[in-house]
């Protein structure tokens, strides 16, 4: 069965997911794997918005952090003060999902600006939760589509940090949470290396070679020793996606 790299990004990110954990998740992609692996194996996932819906079960998925679906059958509507100080920051969240216009090697992410700050090429939406997502969850997934552009050895603006940040680590920092340490890619899975925080390449798509992922990325990309291959999106999944989170295309979009 053919399927698009945005449908294999939510999918190789909803695996990611384990059943009953909280999840701090924003709106595009990382939302869509959300409610993917809600319907598949973790029914008792808990999702967490920006906005302030706790334990929100939409009935469609929600454009915007602001959507009033998100309201459907919540556990509980909040400030966002509450939702960061006493569920982010309190450390009660073990997900965060975060997306990104540039991600560098060390992981660190970039949504405030391209090129220098004060005359930039583009402005960029900015953090909104992201940093505090970053330094506080119990761990970082990011999704974001391969390219040189989008993974430069180092972003221009650290919005959320990753591992290193000019030569200081996550700990030095006082960072509690353990940063991003998946990447999932529309080419395969990066994953940080525990010692440098160096993003490797550990795991291919079907019919992908390892050079097109190494094109992808604007610093010598190492792989580890052993590359895990991941299955396909099955049949139930695409189903999932097409018919039932996404039919009008909002996220799967080509």
């Amino acid at each position: 069965m053919t399927y698009s790299p945005a449908e294999m990004m939510a999918v190789v990110a909803a695996r990611e997911l384990r059943d009953g954990e909280v999840v701090f998740v924003g709106i595009g992609l990382p939302n869509l794997a959300c409610n993917l692996a809600r319907a598949t194996h973790a029914p008792r996932l808990l999702l967490i918005y920006e906005s302030g819906a706790v334990g929100a079960e939409p009935e469609r998925l929600p454009v915007s952090i602001g959507d009033p679906s998100l309201v459907t059958g919540s556990l509980m509507v909040s400030g966002m003060a509450d939702v960061f100080q006493c569920l982010l920051q309190n450390g009660r969240i073990e997900v965060g999902f975060l997306g990104g216009a540039q991600i560098d090697r060390y992981g660190n992410i970039n949504t405030t600006v391209v090129g220098d700050y004060a005359r930039p090429t583009v402005r960029l939406p900015g953090s909104g939760g992201a940093a505090e997502i970053a330094i506080h969850a119990r761990r970082t997934v990011a999704i974001s589509r391969l390219s040189r552009r989008a993974f430069p050895e180092a972003v221009d603006f650290i919005t959320s940090p990753g591992h290193r940040m000019r030569g200081r680590g996550r700990r030095e920092l006082g960072m509690p949470g353990a940063g991003p340490v998946k990447v999932v890619t529309d080419k395969g899975v990066l994953e940080v290396e525990p010692d440098s925080g160096e993003l490797l390449l550990s795991a291919l798509y079907p019919g992908v070679a390892l050079e097109e992922v190494r094109a992808g990325v604007g610093w010598p990309l190492r792989c580890r020793a052993a590359l895990d291959t991941i299955d396909p999106p099955t049949a139930r999944e695409l189903h999932l996606l097409r018919e039932v989170l996404d039919p009008q295309r909002l996220f799967l979009k080509a």
